[in-house]
């Protein structure tokens, strides 16, 4: 059975609700639909506002052929297959087909390229949806060849429309008597989002009471239920992340790869999983495994070339690897020392022995005298003092247990004997 947001798409520009700007009567698409010319378009807006819809009745009332991509799922031969499916069933001077491609920022630039041609040629009319600003994520050549509509945010308004709607059209709620006591978390929870709307809707449809009364605390209840519904612009996103990171901080590879599953399904940012990977690899591994951080960043760089699907494999290697490396936090600890003796003591000068005497007026005031220059010295080292006096036996730093750092405390123990004898 289908979802109740997709029994509830609106058909044509009169059942869609929203987006005056674009659909009403001055409105620059239902002006383009009159004369039957479609440029090729990019809608830019956030989840559940129309612009999938939008397509798919750009393309029913022009009568044209329609193809759909979503580019978290293909890859560039995927892409050429379609165009050359939509090439080879073009006859004569038919109207172009239309091509609408879901998240088309996760494409990388080869993806994009690929289109580039086909959108020049006129073989398809390229429509694609995305929640980010196209300036920064769509290649500048792609972007000229396209218009750019910006979405909103559906009112309140439009919310309670689609509501009453829902009432009226959908089997979940016919011969039942709904009643709509409050409507502030309804609308709180749906934050300006058709989908969510509906899927709230779904849950309370799901009752089995023939008279229901749809209070603020029936919404909260079913929502905090099921609040297991992945939302990368919700509080449950930052959750599932937290989730990621301390799998891989507590060393479970399987939890590791069970929650960054639930951001590639729930159709996550793939640059956003690896920034958080970039910060676990210096924050919870660091010096433990210091290839930890260079993998995460070749991860950061192999996901920008290669982009959906074929990224998830990198990110899950990293994350897996990442998971099974020995921790240590002492990096991250050192550093929040640091600052906070920076902040209770404020700027201490430089030691005169450290300062660089770059003109005869600070070699008269000493500066750089008594500096002792470390390979001039047996092992390349001078036990001499590098911090301000103020602070000479202050320790940041102090080696983990695990890993490379029990390299590192042999030689701090070794090189300054008491100063550093863990």
């Amino acid at each position: 059975m289908q979802p109740l947001a997709e029994r509830m798409r609106p058909k044509s520009l009169e059942e869609f609700l929203g987006q005056d700007h674009l659909t009403g009567p001055e409105g620059v698409l239902r002006i383009a639909l009159t004369k039957e010319h479609i440029p090729s378009i990019i809608f830019w807006g956030p989840p559940g506002v129309g612009k999938t819809t939008l397509a798919k009745i750009i393309s029913s009332s022009l009568k044209r052929p329609y193809y759909e991509l979503s580019a978290v799922q293909a890859g560039v031969k995927d892409v050429r297959e379609v165009l050359d499916k939509a090439k080879s069933n073009r006859f004569f001077d038919q109207a172009s087909p239309i091509l609408f491609i879901d998240e088309i920022h996760r494409f990388n630039k080869s993806q994009q390229d690929a289109l580039l041609a086909a959108v020049e040629r006129g073989t398809v009319v390229l429509i694609g949806a995305t929640t980010e600003n196209p300036s920064f994520e769509i290649n500048n050549a792609l972007l000229s060849r396209c218009q750019v509509y910006t979405l909103k945010p559906l009112k309140d308004d439009d919310l309670l429309k689609l509501f009453e709607s829902i009432l009226t059209k959908d089997f979940l709620f016919k011969g039942r008597k709904i009643e709509l006591l409050e409507n502030e978390a309804l609308l709180q929870y749906a934050q300006g989002d058709a989908r969510k709307l509906c899927n709230i809707l779904e849950l309370v449809g799901s009752l089995q009471d023939e008279t229901l009364q749809i209070s603020n605390e029936l919404i909260q209840k079913l929502v905090q239920e099921n609040i297991a519904i992945y939302d990368k612009n919700g509080e449950i996103h930052y959750d599932i992340a937290s989730a990621f990171i301390k799998s891989i901080r507590g060393s479970d590879p399987n939890a590791s790869l069970y929650w960054l599953g639930r951001m590639i399904a729930g159709g996550e940012d793939p640059r956003f999983i690896v920034r958080r990977l970039l910060i676990s690899a210096a924050e919870d591994i660091g010096l433990a495994n210091p290839n930890a951080l260079l993998l995460a960043t070749a991860c950061q760089q192999a996901v920008e070339q290669v982009g959906w699907p074929e990224s998830r494999i990198i990110l899950a290697e990293t994350a897996i690897y990442l998971a099974c490396s020995p921790k240590s936090n002492s990096a991250y600890m050192g550093i929040e020392k640091a600052l906070a003796v920076i902040q209770q003591t404020g700027n201490l000068p430089v030691p005169l022995h450290l300062r660089n005497p770059v003109t005869g007026l600070m070699k008269k005031m000493q500066y750089g005298e008594g500096y002792q220059y470390a390979h001039n010295y047996p092992g390349q080292f001078s036990e001499q003092e590098y911090l301000p006096e103020n602070i000479v036996n202050q320790i940041f730093y102090e080696p983990g247990q695990a890993g490379n750092e029990d390299k590192i405390r042999q030689f701090l123990k070794e090189k300054w004997e008491t100063k550093y004898n863990y």
